[in-house]
């Protein structure tokens, strides 16, 4: 099975691109996962909720258009349904079995996801109901995603 986070900007922060690429690389034997940053856009000063829902809508094309034909679409969002790491571990081995070749996390910019990203989503994930950075989520989930595969797959991980 094929991961991918599709993410709204560039993670600029040293620290944060390097436990991406650990976790990428961690992922390899279990089918690979990679990061996708799309371009975000820039929100005007004091933007009105109509130029807020337009930034909304032009990074969910974005987002929308990085996603695999046929993949699994799921999108990061704190009124999402929360699920231990055993829960994540036990859709992925359903997914196995039902044959998804390719799931995707989708995550917003500092504005969330446009309608258009919830319509198309099969599954709106929280990871918690506090707020992170948008760049940090990236390596919060890529880690709950190699830990779901440790745990489907009956190998030891820290609890």
């Amino acid at each position: 099975m094929r991961i991918s986070v599709v993410a709204v900007g560039k993670a600029k922060e040293r620290y944060i691109a390097e436990g991406i690429a650990e976790y990428e690389k961690r992922l390899g034997p279990y089918g690979g996962a990679k990061v996708v940053e799309v371009r975000d856009e820039r929100i005007p000063k004091n933007a009105s909720p109509a130029e807020e829902v337009q930034v909304k809508e032009r990074e969910g094309e974005r987002l929308l258009a990085a996603v695999p034909d046929g993949a699994l679409v799921v999108a990061l969002d704190p009124a999402g349904v929360a699920w231990s790491s055993e829960e994540l571990a036990e859709h992925f081995g359903r997914w196995e079995i039902e044959g998804v070749r390719d799931v995707s996390f989708l995550i917003g910019g500092p504005l969330g996801l446009s309608d258009a990203v919830y319509v198309r989503s099969d599954l709106r994930l929280s990871l918690s109901r506090m707020t992170f950075l948008h760049t940090l989520v990236r390596v919060i989930l890529l880690e709950q995603v190699y830990r779901a595969f440790r745990i489907l797959r009956g190998e030891p991980y820290h609890k």
